[in-house]
């Protein structure tokens, strides 16, 4: 299945069904008076957050979506049937945006949340609603509320606890593949993730999602290569893992290539944990280890830690410090939220 995590949709609800003009005839009745009912409601569209979906390429073949419109009144006091309700099944982690590109106007996180995105117009009112002591016999009626008509923006954000950051070939992928069941491209040129892929990986029992995006190089935040338009799929985790190739002779720049980028982006995003990790380290004499990774010490200003994705030495160690990261972002957003009965 393509991954689509950006897509344009057409909305609009349904108008309500107009009111009746009517009046009771039946024979040895000579004064029946009025009874034309009212017009149904017109259908709303809405948004849910659906299991079993990863993706927005479906919007990619139907940006349309209408609801119905009601049912116009009827004589002998009937009403008219509501119309349908349109909705549009996104995958969890979607955001609903204005036509602006902007204005969040709903961030669906939950498998069953629903969210309004145009309400259905009202039906109008029959001949019977105007009948009063005066007027026993009025003839007219109201026609039925107009449905509301938008354009919007669905972006998809995946869902996962931690994010895999690096330059292209930095061995993230291979780090993804070494440590869950997930199977992304591995080559030995630039750019082999295209597109975003999630791994669940297991570590003393404890169990985490993580996310791969495609690699920055210098200038993704103004479009170079293939820009930062996945860097949204990390926003949402709680701690960052910086990937740096050890087998390069720019450590330091490659470190502070990613950091920039990150900044440009978002203030957000830059102030996310990070836990920089020198990888390819089996490829590494003891003199040239030592040495880079300090030069990555104090570039990071932090800790480094030292790991192999084709032979897994240290991956135990990072996946303990990831864990630890994300349950203290854990505790820490329990201790935010709000009390509830």
């Amino acid at each position: 299945m393509k991954f689509l995590d950006l897509a344009k949709v057409y909305i609009r609800s349904g108008s309500g069904g107009g009111g009746c003009v009517s009046f009771r005839r039946e024979k040895f009745i000579e004064f029946g008076g009025p009874d034309g009912g009212d017009g149904g409601k017109g259908g709303s569209v809405w948004a849910e957050a659906v299991d079993g979906l990863n993706t927005l390429i479906d919007f990619r073949y139907q940006q349309h979506f209408f609801a119905k419109s009601g049912q116009h009144g009827m004589g002998s006091q009937c009403t008219g049937k509501d119309g349908d309700d349109a909705v549009l099944r996104v995958p969890v982690g979607t955001e609903i945006i204005d036509e602006d590109e902007e204005t969040v106007i709903a961030d669906l996180t939950v498998v069953g949340q629903r969210v309004l995105l145009a309400k259905g117009g009202n039906g109008g009112w029959g001949n019977l609603r105007f009948k009063t002591a005066t007027n026993r016999a009025p003839s007219r009626a109201n026609s039925g509320q107009e449905g509301v008509e938008r354009t919007l923006w669905l972006r998809l954000k995946l869902i996962a606890d931690a994010g895999l950051l690096g330059l292209p070939n930095a061995g993230k992928s291979t780090f993804l593949a070494a440590v869950s069941n997930a199977r992304p491209k591995i080559a030995d040129y630039p750019f082999t993730t295209l597109v975003p892929n999630l791994g669940v990986v297991g570590v003393d029992g404890k169990e985490f999602v993580m996310a791969d995006i495609p690699g920055l190089i210098e200038g993704a935040s103004e479009g170079r290569g293939l820009g930062d338009q996945f860097l949204g799929h990390v926003e949402r985790c709680s701690v960052l893992l910086h990937l740096v190739d050890g087998t390069s002779s720019t450590i330091t720049k490659d470190y502070r290539t990613i950091i920039g980028e990150l900044e440009a982006y978002s203030e957000a995003l830059f102030n996310k944990k990070r836990i920089t990790v020198l990888n390819k380290v089996d490829a590494l004499d003891p003199k040239t280890l030592s040495s880079r990774k300090r030069s990555l010490e104090k570039a990071s200003g932090g800790p480094v830690y030292l790991m192999s994705g084709v032979s897994k030495q240290g991956v135990t160690e990072v996946l303990r410090a990831i864990w630890a990261e994300i349950e203290e972002g854990r505790r820490e957003t329990e201790e935010v939220a709000p009390w509830q009965p």
